[in-house]
């Protein structure tokens, strides 16, 4: 009901008039102090795996780690990190991600980044896929990722 009214509120400034920027929904799991924030695939097509990306924020007072990932849209989801060694980089997979406490950690092209592989259905730029991330506090977060066109980023 709330986020109806958000949404219901946030429609009505824009058609009084008034600026309005793009909403973009936020993630938080409840008993938890992470919150997920811009979170998106880059879709390829061919059945490619695909990279996702969200930004975490811990108003926590203590570091948090992600431990694992999973989504019932793909068969396979794991945490990888991009590494630069000169001239080449390579990506290697890692088994927990710290976000620091009264911090954030961003998972973005080139650096920390998610790879979604096995798609169960057909997936589209436009479409919305759940990925939950789950911490070593126990606690769980179900994340609506955005899906976009290469280009879109």
């Amino acid at each position: 009901m709330k986020k109806k009214l958000h949404s219901l509120t946030a429609t009505l400034i824009c058609s009084l008039g008034f600026a309005c920027a793009t909403f973009v929904p936020t993630a938080q799991a409840a008993g938890t102090a992470i919150t997920a924030q811009n979170a998106w695939v880059r879709w390829l097509p061919n059945n490619l795996p695909a990279g996702g990306y969200v930004t975490l924020k811990n108003e926590g007072d203590r570091n948090i780690d992600v431990v694992d990932v999973s989504s019932d849209d793909y068969g396979s989801v794991m945490m990888h990190q991009t590494v630069s060694n000169g001239s080449t980089k390579k990506m290697m997979m890692v088994d927990k991600v710290t976000v620091p406490a009264h911090g954030s950690v961003s998972f973005e092209p080139g650096g920390y980044h998610l790879m979604l592989e096995e798609a169960k259905h057909k997936i589209a730029p436009g479409d919305t896929v759940h990925v939950k991330l789950h911490f070593s506090d126990g606690q769980a977060l179900d994340t609506p990722f955005t899906v976009k066109a290469p280009a879109q980023q």
